[in-house]
Order: structure tokens, then C-alpha cells, then sequence
């Protein structure tokens, strides 16, 4: 079992910055691919990025290619999300979330409770 923690929401303004993080603890987190989802409101939860278990690997949402960063840090237990030139469609609820091993359609076996951010015009 692993356990994700989610924090760094918030609100902000349109063209700021925000970095989210990801807290695990549980069975060894660095055997674990690791990835990030948004689910907005009256929308479907969707992909946004994620990560190997070794960090060599990442991928990105169209939408948010080149604004945001995903990383990790094997040694904290955590993920972050750095997410730049945020958009009020970035708006949604943040989901952290744990693969044993990273699909074609990004499935995964942990999640996080969400972390809330709302971006404003």
C-alpha cells in the first residue's frame, strides 16, 4: 500500500506559478512510476504528466506541454509539479498518483485525496 499526500494548492492569478507536491509513504516509493491528474469542474479526470520510477522518463498533456515540470526526489518520497504560465483553465483539483509501472493509458493504483488549485483572470 502506498499513501500520497497532496499539497501546494492554491489560487493565483493568471501567468503565476505554482508548485504542487507529493508526499508518499508506504512500500519502497522509488520502485514507483509516479504521475499527476486534474479533474475539473463538472469535467472527467484527465492525464496531465508523469514520471519513471528513475526520473529518465517523463510525459506531459498537450495542454500543459512546456508550462509545466514534473520531478521527483526518491530520497523525500515526493513528486512535484511545477506548474508555469497557468491559464484559469488550469483550474481544477490535482491528483497525485502511483503505477507500478506506467501504461499506454497512464493507469494507476494509488491516488491522492487532491490538492485544489484556481487559477483567476
Amino acid at each position: 500500500q502506498v499513501q500520497l499526500v497532496e499539497s501546494g494548492g492554491g489560487l493565483v492569478q493568471a501567468g503565476g506559478s505554482l508548485r504542487l507536491s507529493c508526499a508518499a509513504s508506504g512500500r519502497t516509493f522509488s520502485v514507483y512510476a509516479m504521475g499527476w491528474f486534474r479533474q475539473a469542474p463538472g469535467k472527467e479526470r484527465e492525464f496531465v504528466s508523469a514520471i519513471a520510477w528513475n526520473g529518465l522518463s517523463t510525459y506531459y498533456a498537450d495542454s500543459v506541454k512546456g508550462r509545466f515540470t514534473i520531478s521527483r526526489d526518491n530520497a523525500k518520497n515526493t513528486v512535484y509539479l511545477q506548474m508555469n504560465s497557468l491559464k484559469p483553465e488550469d483550474t481544477a483539483v490535482y491528483y497525485c498518483a502511483a503505477a507500478r509501472a506506467l501504461t499506454p493509458g497512464y493507469a494507476m493504483d494509488y491516488w491522492g485525496k487532491g490538492t485544489l488549485v484556481t487559477v483567476s483572470s
